[in-house]
């Protein structure tokens, strides 16, 4: 089996330079304005970003459904990489690593999110049950309308 088996890769170009969008994942300020997809709120339990620092937080459906989710920073390399693993509590055993690189594309920013699941069915899981792919699109659709419009408003405008 191959990673490729595993993977969910998305990506998405965000009009502002990448120390801003690198930023909107460092601040807990900023990661509760924007993460998840539509529709979703987030509310922060704890979080400490620094490698091996966890986020612990709330991710609150639309419908009402509350899901505990966890993050362990495992690397962090400003402006240009994280990379972290995500589930629902520390020992999940089904946690997946996600990989994020935030590369200068003109004064935009290219944000690639990799995800690799333990196993093939579990990456089919989270994209059939949960609607990874979509919801990942949405996730990265959030931050960059979160981040141009933080510029605006920055740029006073």
């Amino acid at each position: 089996m191959t990673a490729g088996d595993r993977e969910i890769v998305i990506s998405r170009v965000v009009d502002a330079p990448r120390e801003l969008v690198f930023e909107a994942f460092t601040e807990v300020r900023h990661l509760s304005r924007w993460w998840g997809p539509e529709g979703f709120t987030t509310t922060t339990r704890s979080f400490e970003f620094r490698e091996g620092g966890d986020w612990i937080f709330v991710l609150h459906g639309p419908d009402g459904t509350d899901y505990s989710e966890w993050i362990r920073w495992l690397r962090i390399v400003p402006p240009e990489r994280i990379e972290l693993l995500h589930g629902e509590t520390r020992d999940d055993p089904d946690a997946f690593e996600s990989v994020l690189t935030f590369a200068q594309d003109g004064a935009a920013t290219r944000l690639v999110m990799r995800t690799v699941f333990p196993t093939r069915e579990l990456r089919d899981e989270a994209v059939e049950k949960y609607h990874a792919v979509e919801g990942g699109r949405q996730t990265l659709d959030n931050l960059a309308a979160y981040v141009t419009a933080t510029l605006r408003k920055a740029a006073g405008g």
